[in-house]
């Protein structure tokens, strides 16, 4: 932020795009999470310490309503992490701000900490962590919002579909948002994905958001805190938008006009006249 007011104050104000925070969502249906709890587990673990957690797509959080499934899920996360061996973060900061993000998460009352990786054998080091908590003790403390850069992540346990949707409410901008769901889960998922539309910039079904492709649909950006601006990606074709802007050329000549939109269409592209896309 201090950044953008120095931008913004420039005599020639010019645009800031920042990542800044996310704490990127996964939401785990009921029926995907009783027939596939093993796999959604440990493929949420994987993701979750990929690179000693310092992706900006890091799994920060999962959701889902209380069941014997979820239960279920975290004992086999809870093993699956509690066998991660920690990780060398790339700067003594990073890491220094990790241990205090991760530690403050344990001290908040409500919070619980059912598991951890292999301990620290070296300096700079990340151990991942898990943590449990309620959808009502999250939606009364802020700080559970705040993103941990790095190999921790907090369940969220919610007492039916109406409180799950409430928690999916009540985030601010994030860079992705994650349903993990069957078919039977689609009624569900209706309910969910019109929420997640206004909350975040990639909605995956069946993933896990550290999988960031360089592809014409790719988005990655958010709304604000994810990113400082909204309306471009940093990843994929369409982020040459950053570094243009429109230009129209009303009544030119057609000796005036630039190559790209001269008569006879010399570069042979794809544009659009009057409405209508056309290699004319």
């Amino acid at each position: 932020l201090a950044l953008m007011r120095v931008a913004a104050a420039r005599p020639e104000p010019i645009p800031v795009y920042a990542e800044m925070s996310s704490i990127n969502p996964v939401f785990l249906l009921s029926n995907a999470l009783t027939q596939r709890t093993e796999n959604i587990a440990r493929g949420f673990v994987d993701s979750l310490v990929l690179g000693a957690g310092q992706f900006c797509t890091n799994p920060g959080l999962a959701i889902a309503v209380d069941s014997d499934a979820l239960k279920n899920f975290v004992a086999v996360a809870s093993e699956a992490l509690s066998g991660k061996p920690a990780q060398t973060m790339l700067t003594s900061g990073i890491h220094s701000a990790y241990t205090q993000g991760e530690s403050k998460l344990a001290g908040i009352p409500g919070v619980e900490t059912v598991a951890r990786g292999v301990d620290v054998t070296g300096p700079n080091q990340a151990r991942a962590a898990l943590f449990v908590t309620d959808a009502q003790t999250f939606l009364a403390t802020p700080a559970l919002e705040d993103e941990v850069f790095g190999p921790t992540s907090t369940i969220v346990r919610c007492k039916d579909e109406n409180e799950l949707l409430q928690v999916a409410e009540h985030f601010a901008g994030q860079l992705t948002a994650t349903i993990q769901m069957d078919s039977a889960d689609v009624p569900a998922a209706r309910k969910l994905v019109p929420i997640l539309e206004r909350k975040a910039g990639r909605l995956l079904v069946n993933g896990y958001p550290t999988g960031v492709e360089v592809c014409h649909a790719m988005v990655h950006g958010g709304p604000f805190p994810a990113t400082s601006d909204s309306r471009a990606t940093s990843v994929g074709t369409t982020a040459i938008e950053r570094f243009l802007r429109p230009v129209c050329y009303q009544d030119f000549p057609a000796d005036l006009l630039p190559e790209a939109l001269a008569d006879g269409n010399p570069l042979d592209l794809w544009r659009r006249r009057d409405g209508e896309i056309t290699r004319s």
